[in-house]
């Protein structure tokens, strides 16, 4: 049996454990005045949108809720509700922006179950087309973005503005 390996993504595993508080909370603290700087594209009541820092395609984002928990058992469910609204919402925005062929939604509960910040539930969306990974990411260890995240955040900011 041949096995891929992923080094690089060690690096974003271990945040999780560095620490110096979570991210997540340390974003949704930040002052509104600031989302482009913590790449933030909307704020709504219960939960938030951010870009990911170590995307594997463009526009891969994340729906945040406000709460630290660490699984979904943990959530009401105006968190839940709201979260998969906001997935929907970022669903369109990508759309408008990218017209991708499909997506990935997902989330990893717990260290080992791939989670980069175990003690704060989060959902990914990402954008996909085919051919958008390919042997560059496992052979050279490096992952191709077309785009700068704050290009990304540009692209989408305008379908989150009230």
């Amino acid at each position: 049996m041949d096995q891929l390996w992923t080094p690089w993504r060690f690096r974003y595993v271990s945040q999780g454990a560095r620490g110096e508080g979570c991210v997540f909370c340390e974003k949704a603290a930040a002052a509104a005045a600031s989302d482009r700087e913590h790449l933030i594209l909307r704020r709504a009541r219960f939960n938030f949108i951010v870009l990911n820092l170590f995307p594997y395609t463009t526009g891969h984002s994340m729906v945040v809720p406000y709460a630290h928990v660490a699984t979904l058992a943990s959530l009401d469910h105006k968190t839940l509700g709201e979260m998969m609204q906001l997935a929907r919402d970022l669903e369109m925005a990508l759309e408008k922006a990218y017209h991708p062929e499909g997506y990935n939604l997902g989330m990893n509960l717990g260290k080992c179950a791939g989670a980069g910040v175990a003690d704060h539930v989060h959902l990914h969306v990402l954008p996909r087309w085919t051919g958008d990974t390919n042997f560059i990411t496992v052979v050279g260890e490096t992952r191709v973005q077309p785009e700068d995240l704050h290009a990304t955040y540009d692209k989408l900011i305008g379908s989150f503005r009230r």
